[in-house]
């Protein structure tokens, strides 16, 4: 059975001049346009097609990808406005409808949102919305300590940054254990760090034992972090130089360096050092 907004791994049933049809179980025989229909591909072979809306609403394959599918957030950028709602250039020929309903703000021509790609059930129609936290999983989490996520950062707040993990919870990456440049709807790969009584989630882009260092260490880590990574200061640099660029004497500076190095946070370079977190 062909699901709606999903990549499917379906048969083709006949091959015509202007394109493949593809057995869609209860959604009948599904077109695949001759101009996506690889050479040699022959009756009753399988292909991996992505199904979705076409811009008449038929159900459409094609072999081209899109930036997220339904169940995803992705960032998405709005390329049309009209009556119906804002539509999201998402890589395929129709682009994506975020109705007036689904926008937390009224979205303008040029932006960037944050949305969440979803099936109507009641129209089987694919659409946007900007209202994230009524997707979100608010079951007890099942993630363990340490274990690596994906996360898709959310939103700037007074702590930190908010990410979305693997497309289900939400997370906290703190401020000061951050030493990287963060943009809204940035893909990375992050770690739980801990799940609290709450049920909220603490998160690290580090594994857990990265982020508790002392406060030289974390000084270090700040001012790499002020200039852009790299830092022309070594354990070779004079006491001098070492105070007054992180007012640390040089035994403690070595000392930092050292252990930022054992833990893979930092490469120690001819000419300084590099954050490399």
């Amino acid at each position: 059975m062909a699901e709606i907004g999903k990549y499917n791994n379906l048969q083709i049933v006949k091959i015509l001049d202007f394109g493949a049809y593809i057995d869609g179980g209860d959604k009948g025989e599904i077109l695949l346009p001759i101009r996506q229909v690889p050479p040699n591909l022959d009756v009753d072979d399988f292909i991996e097609v992505f199904i979705y809306n076409d811009s008449e609403d038929r159900i459409i394959a094609t072999s081209h990808e899109p930036f997220a599918i339904a169940g995803e957030f992705a960032l998405l950028k709005a390329i049309g406005v009209n009556k119906f709602g804002a539509f999201m250039d998402w890589g395929l020929e129709k682009d994506l409808l975020v109705p007036f309903r689904e926008q937390r703000e009224t979205m303008q021509e040029g932006r960037w949102y944050l949305v969440y790609i979803y099936l109507d059930e009641q129209s089987q129609r694919l659409a946007a919305s900007a209202k994230l936290d009524r997707f979100l999983n608010k079951t007890e989490p099942e993630f363990e300590e340490n274990q690596e996520v994906d996360l898709i950062i959310r939103k700037k707040t007074d702590l930190g940054y908010t990410a979305i993990i693997n497309n289900t919870h939400l997370g906290l990456l703190y401020d000061n254990e951050i030493f990287q440049e963060l943009r809204i709807g940035q893909k990375l790969k992050g770690f739980v760090k801990q799940i609290r009584e709450d049920d909220k989630i603490d998160l690290s882009l580090n594994k857990i034992g990265y982020e508790f260092i002392d406060e030289f260490s974390e000084t270090i880590l700040e001012k790499l972090k002020l200039q852009n990574n790299f830092i022309s200061i070594t354990d070779k640099s004079s006491p001098e130089d070492i105070y007054s660029s992180f007012s640390m004497s040089k035994k403690n500076f070595k000392k930092a360096v050292g252990s930022l190095y054992k833990k893979r946070l930092i490469a120690i370079e001819e000419k300084g050092i590099r954050f490399i977190g």
